[in-house]
């Protein structure tokens, strides 16, 4: 029914929920947690004042490092040595070059400067390969007075002892002259990498038995590493195939190097491969054969 209006006005009285309201917002606000890692970070950040520059100065520190290890690295590699500082210079040839000018080629060509002292000649191939120009390049080289060597390329699809026997029998080395070579650059296909380096020692050992001296194992550094990273071929003296460099980069011991296959000389009609000796010609002279 509505109120007369003569009854006094009166407020309506809190209800329950208003006090409970009141209760709780009058209570202290709790604390806000923190997580536990911005804490330390923050802590961090109060202990080591300008941390973004001590992690600027350690990367500064270990790229200092790293080069200095670099730069120490290098100067351990005892025979990293520029192509200029060898006076030791000769070529090998085969039929490729045509028919060369011996006489015009001892008398003129120099390399680098130096003359001409030593030259391979290609002999044989494979299995039943003979070089057309190898009897009358051998002859020529030794009549002009220039130390020389043969050598044969190996191939994996003929046994190692029938291509060693063919080197034997159309090699007749005298004294003086240089070792037999071995030139392996094709890798094993059909066969594993154990037969592989088998076949070759096989024809080492047969050359070496026959002429009475090591032969010179002849590859690219990189063929090497792969196919043949055995200690057994460190025994024989190794000439190392690496062209457009001006230094070797080698750790182990190396008789030759291939630096070149564009050299340009007189009495050679177009390019010719050039080689360097890692010794004196006294040092070469020593390594040829003496029966």
């Amino acid at each position: 029914m509505p109120a007369s209006k003569n009854t006094p006005h009166r407020k309506p009285a809190a209800g329950k929920a208003a006090v409970r309201k009141t209760v709780k917002s009058s209570r202290p606000a709790k604390p806000v947690k923190r997580s536990r890692r911005k804490g330390i970070v923050a802590r961090l950040r109060k202990k080591i004042p300008g941390w973004p520059m001590w992690i600027g100065a350690l990367l500064v520190l270990l790229v200092c490092w790293l080069l200095f290890r670099w730069i120490m690295s290098a100067n351990e590699r005892p025979d990293v040595q520029s192509a200029v500082d060898y006076a030791v210079r000769g070529i090998d040839v085969s039929h490729y070059q045509g028919i060369i000018d011996w006489e015009q080629l001892r008398n003129s060509a120099t390399i680098a400067g130096h003359p001409l002292s030593f030259v391979f000649v290609k002999a044989t191939e494979g299995g039943d390969v003979v070089d057309p120009r190898f009897a009358q390049n051998f002859q020529e080289a030794r009549k002009y007075g220039i130390l020389r060597g043969a050598y044969h390329f190996y191939r994996t699809s003929s046994p190692a002892k029938q291509q060693a026997e063919l080197f034997i029998s159309h090699v007749q080395l005298e004294e003086g002259d240089l070792p037999p070579v071995l030139d392996v650059e094709v890798k094993p296909e059909g066969i594993s990498s154990e037969d592989f380096r088998q076949g070759i020692l096989e024809w080492l050992a047969r050359v070496e038995e026959h002429y009475g001296v090591k032969p010179v194992l002849y590859t690219y550094h990189s063929f090497r590493l792969q196919y043949m990273n055995d200690p057994v071929f460190n025994l024989y003296p190794y000439w190392i195939a690496h062209y457009y460099v001006d230094s070797v980069r080698y750790s182990g011991k190396w008789a030759f190097w291939q630096y070149s296959d564009r050299g340009e000389l007189p009495g050679i009609k177009g390019q010719v491969d050039l080689d360097i000796f890692n010794g004196s010609y006294e040092d070469l002279q020593r390594m040829a054969i003496a029966f």
